[in-house]
């Protein structure tokens, strides 16, 4: 497997993976799943700010899962903290890929000067949690009942990681250009 920047032309990769979990799970709040030109403006949206990546099978150069990091909010006191997602192919669970994505998205991150990560998770998603504890993101709290999708209301929780120490004159974050070593 390698792990590299996804570019537009993953988009139909990306979006054939994103898929399953708006329209057969609870896991994205999204109810239609966005087609490959809409993967595209997002990953176009992302710029040189927030990275994108694609981690690809070795013997055929398939997408096989990504993550990515995006704002956490709007308001620029948010700035230097992030919102952070991995997705995997079906079938593709349970091999360390998601391990993998996370521990080449982190570095970028922090790279780039990024103080925070925060994952939010919709609960129960004991993988995701277990996924996320393990890389050192710790719980932060859960906003009870806040989504309605397939029947339920559902609770998402958040998880939190520092990336980089906290400093009372931050530098702004760096591109994603001149953090990726990959």
């Amino acid at each position: 497997m390698t792990i590299r920047r996804a570019t537009a032309g993953d988009a139909a990769a990306l979006a054939a993976i994103y898929a399953p979990y708006v329209e057969k799970s609870v896991v994205s709040f999204e109810t239609a799943a966005p087609d490959e030109a809409e993967m595209s403006a997002r990953i176009a949206a992302a710029g040189d700010a927030y990275p994108w990546l694609a981690a690809c099978d070795a013997g055929d150069g398939a997408v096989t899962g990504y993550a990515y990091a995006a704002a956490f909010r709007a308001r620029p006191a948010y700035r230097f903290t992030v919102e952070t997602t991995v997705y995997l192919a079906q079938g593709a669970h349970g091999r360390g890929l998601g391990t993998a994505l996370y521990r080449a998205l982190l570095p970028v991150l922090e790279a780039q000067g990024f103080s925070q990560a925060i994952a939010a998770i919709t609960l129960p998603n004991p993988a995701s949690v277990t996924l996320h504890e393990r890389l050192g993101f710790v719980r932060a709290g859960t906003y009870e009942k806040v989504g309605f999708k397939a029947g339920q209301w559902l609770s998402v929780g958040l998880w939190q990681r520092a990336l980089a120490p906290l400093s009372a004159s931050p530098d702004e974050p760096r591109p994603v250009s001149a953090a990726w070593a990959g």
